[in-house]
């Protein structure tokens, strides 16, 4: 069959290797355009633009999904397949209606639950303990095609956002290509979603990256490995913003101060804070301007001692 696939992240790359070594034909690759990131705000291609040129295929990066010459183009590729994964928005209906077999999407999750752009991040942050990938039929609304296709993924309690992503970007390009063949054959039954059930991943919003110490351990904890490798949850100490990238839940002493943000203890591994229902021992941190260091060298480099109240400049933003 000839392919079109479109995808932007890294989330998408195992999916354009298994689809490269497939017997389809990957007839072009579609992206966004390249654009300013980091701090210098250099522009940088996608990672599925750098990836397909150096595979020699076909890169398309329209400004605009609906851009009349970039459809013309796809018209005239006659694809048989639109592939999505994680692309980073919705096609207008004639795409949709172009391929003969439909446009088909990648979902980092068990659809319906979790629909939207952060599936991953949001499952860590809500302590789900599993999740999975959808192949779905795409429709004009956001991930509510009929499903193709669906796997489970445990989550573990020691994963972050990256580690899950690492594996449901690998489960989900496997499952793709057996969708695609069973579309190909004839053999794919659709099964509709139960909408009334839908459960939603926006985007993640930059208040959502600052630590409540009022909340409990629990779910600090999942905050910040939810974050993990990004964008990073933070409180702050001194004035300046100080990232927490690895922590787990701990119980705090007979009579340990309750004040929220507290430094409890300070041990080989971790610093133990006090949160609104337990306590949270952090094992690494990252200083503004600084690379992550454990929480111990942090505590002796910056002169941090128990008694010292976490986030009481949670307000600044420097």
């Amino acid at each position: 069959m000839k392919l079109i696939f479109m995808g932007t992240p890294d989330f998408a790359l195992p999916s354009l290797e298994m689809l490269r070594q497939s017997r389809h034909c990957l007839e072009a690759v579609v992206t966004q355009p390249d654009r300013p990131r980091g701090r210098g705000k250099k522009v940088l291609s996608p990672p599925v633009k750098e990836w397909a040129l150096r595979h020699g295929l076909q890169v398309l990066q329209p400004g605009s999904i609906k851009d009349e010459a970039f459809i013309n183009r796809i018209k005239k590729i006659e694809p048989d397949l639109i592939v999505t994964a994680a692309y980073g928005c919705l096609l207008p209906p004639v795409l949709l209606q172009l391929p003969p077999l439909g446009c088909i999407n990648l979902h980092a999750s068990l659809l319906p639950a979790y629909r939207g752009a952060a599936p991953i991040h949001r499952a860590i942050m809500d302590g789900a303990t599993e999740t999975g990938v959808s192949i779905i039929m795409m429709a004009p609304e956001m991930d509510a095609g009929d499903i193709i296709l669906q796997q489970s993924e445990p989550v573990y309690e020691g994963d972050t956002a990256g580690s899950l992503h690492d594996r449901l970007a690998q489960k989900g390009a496997a499952l793709l290509l057996k969708a695609i063949e069973r579309l190909a054959d004839g053999s794919a039954v659709l099964t509709p979603q139960d909408h009334a059930a839908a459960t939603y991943a926006p985007p993640l919003r930059p208040e959502e990256e600052l630590i409540d110490w009022s909340r409990s351990a629990a779910e600090l904890h999942n905050q910040i490995r939810g974050m993990n490798p990004w964008p990073g949850a933070y409180t702050t100490f001194d004035g300046k913003r100080l990232k927490l990238w690895r922590s787990r839940p701990a119980g705090i002493k007979t009579g340990a101060p309750s004040i929220p943000g507290a430094v409890l203890e300070i041990d080989r591994e971790s610093m133990i804070i006090a949160t609104g229902a337990g306590a949270l021992a952090v094992q690494e941190v990252q200083p503004q301007g600084k690379r992550p260091m454990a929480a111990a060298d942090f505590c002796r480099g910056y002169r941090l001692v128990p008694g010292a109240v976490l986030g009481q400049e949670a307000g600044e933003r420097s």
